[in-house]
C-alpha cells in the first residue's frame, strides 16, 4: 500500500509572501467552491488542495490561498513515472513556501500491475494518497483542479463510447467519500472518516486559469502527456480546440444536466433496491447472493440494479478479477436476461426465473 508519510501537522514557513490574483477572480472562486461543496466553509476549516504543478492547479492554489488565507494546505503526488516529476513537486513545494501554504509531497510506492491500465492505476494511487493525507492533516475537504475543458473532453469521450446517463455526467462537482485511517499509536486500529471531494473549477476555462497563473507570477509546468497523441483525450482536446462550434462551457453544462438526472435515477435505484431485493420464497436472499424482482422496470433501472448487484456479490465473495466498474459494458448481459437466458459477467452468474434475477458467484470453468 502506498503511504503518504505525512506528519499530523505541516510546518508553516515564516514571513509568507502573498501572491495576488485579481479580487474578482478570488471572489468568483469562493462562490464556486461553496457551490460545489453545498455549504459554507468554516472560518478555521482546513482546505486541502491537490496541486500537480500544472497551470490549472497552480491557479487554484493562489486563488484558494487568497480566498481562504491561513486555511489552505497542499499536496503533490509524485507517481515516479517521469524523470521530471520530482523536480515538479519540488517547484510546487518551493512556491507554497513563498505564499505561506503548508505542502507535502506524496510518493507512490506500489508497483503497477501489468494487467492494469496505467492511467487508471495512477489515478487510483493518487486519490488514495491524497485522501489519506487530507484526513491525516485534519482536513475533510479535498479540492482538485478539474476545469470546463476537462469536463468537455470527458463528455465527448464518453459520448463517443456510447455511455449512458451516469457516464455522460462526467466529472462530479462533489463526491462524499470515506477514508480508512489509522487511529491511536499502534497503527493497527483503523477508523472511517468522511471526506468531501470537490471540483470548484468546473465552470472555468483552462485559458482563464493559465492567465491567472501568469498574471500573478505563479510558476507552473506543462505536462508533456497532455500533447501525447497516443492518448484518446489528446485527440478530443485537439477536436475541441479546432471546432469553434464546440463550446466547452456549454458541453460542461450538458454534463451537469446529466449529473442531475443521474442523481434522480440513483435515488430511484436506492428505493428499488430496498423494495425489490427478495428471494423467490419471499425471504431475504443469502448474503453471498442477490435476488431482484425486475418486473415492469425500464432497462435503465435494470442496468443500475444489475450493476449494484454484481458489485455487491463480487465484494462479498472476494472477487477482484476481471475488473468491473461503472464504465463496464453490461448490454450483452441484459440482452440475454431479457430473453430469459442466464449469463455471466465479471465472475457473477445471473439467472432469470420469471421476473426475478438471481446474482451469484459463477462456478469455476471446467478444464480438460
Amino acid at each position: 500500500m502506498s503511504r503518504a508519510g505525512a506528519p499530523r501537522k505541516s510546518a508553516r514557513p515564516t514571513d509568507p509572501v502573498t501572491a495576488s490574483p485579481d479580487p474578482a477572480s478570488v471572489a468568483r472562486f469562493r462562490v464556486d467552491l461553496v457551490a460545489a461543496l453545498g455549504r459554507a466553509v468554516g472560518p478555521v476549516e482546513p482546505i486541502a488542495l491537490a496541486v500537480s504543478g500544472g497551470p490549472d492547479s497552480m491557479a487554484m492554489l493562489v486563488l484558494a490561498a487568497a480566498a481562504y488565507p491561513g486555511q489552505v494546505i497542499a499536496a503533490t503526488v509524485d507517481h515516479r513515472l517521469r524523470r521530471e516529476s520530482a523536480d515538479e513537486a519540488a517547484m510546487v513545494a518551493a512556491f507554497c513556501a513563498t505564499i505561506g501554504v503548508p505542502h507535502m509531497t506524496l510518493q507512490v510506492t506500489d508497483p503497477c500491475d501489468p494487467r492494469d491500465n496505467l492511467h487508471d492505476w495512477a489515478r487510483g494511487q493518487r486519490y488514495a494518497l491524497l485522501k489519506r493525507w487530507s484526513v491525516g492533516q485534519g482536513a475533510r475537504l479535498l479540492a482538485t483542479a478539474h476545469h470546463a475543458d476537462d469536463q468537455a473532453e470527458t463528455f465527448l469521450m464518453r459520448a463517443a463510447r456510447g455511455s449512458g446517463v451516469a457516464g455522460l455526467a462526467g466529472i462530479r462537482a462533489h463526491q462524499r467519500q470515506e477514508v480508512s485511517y489509522p487511529v491511536g499509536d499502534s497503527g493497527c486500529v483503523f477508523d472511517v472518516f468522511p471526506i468531501d471531494l470537490i471540483r470548484p473549477l468546473l465552470g472555468w476555462r483552462v485559458a482563464e486559469l493559465r492567465a491567472i497563473a501568469l498574471a500573478s507570477a505563479t510558476p507552473f509546468v506543462d505536462d508533456p502527456s497532455n500533447a501525447d497523441d497516443r492518448f484518446d483525450r489528446t485527440a478530443f482536446r485537439t477536436l475541441l480546440r479546432a471546432t469553434p462550434l464546440f463550446d466547452p462551457r456549454q458541453i460542461a453544462r450538458s454534463a451537469t444536466h446529466a449529473a442531475e438526472a443521474d442523481a434522480a435515477l440513483r435515488a430511484m435505484e436506492r428505493w428499488l433496491w430496498d423494495t425489490r431485493k427478495v428471494a423467490p420464497t419471499g425471504v431475504d436472499a443469502p448474503d453471498d447472493q442477490s435476488w431482484i424482482d425486475m418486473a415492469g422496470l425500464p432497462r435503465e433501472l435494470k442496468r443500475r440494479l444489475s450493476r449494484s448487484a454484481i458489485a455487491g456479490v463480487r465484494d462479498v465473495n472476494g472477487i477482484t478479477r476481471p475488473d468491473f466498474g461503472d464504465a463496464t459494458n453490461i448490454e450483452s448481459l441484459l440482452d440475454a436476461l431479457e430473453s430469459g437466458k442466464s449469463a455471466t459477467q465479471a465472475g457473477i452468474l445471473v439467472s432469470p426465473k420469471g421476473t426475478i434475477w438471481r446474482f451469484s458467484e459463477a462456478p469455476p470453468r471446467r478444464t480438460l
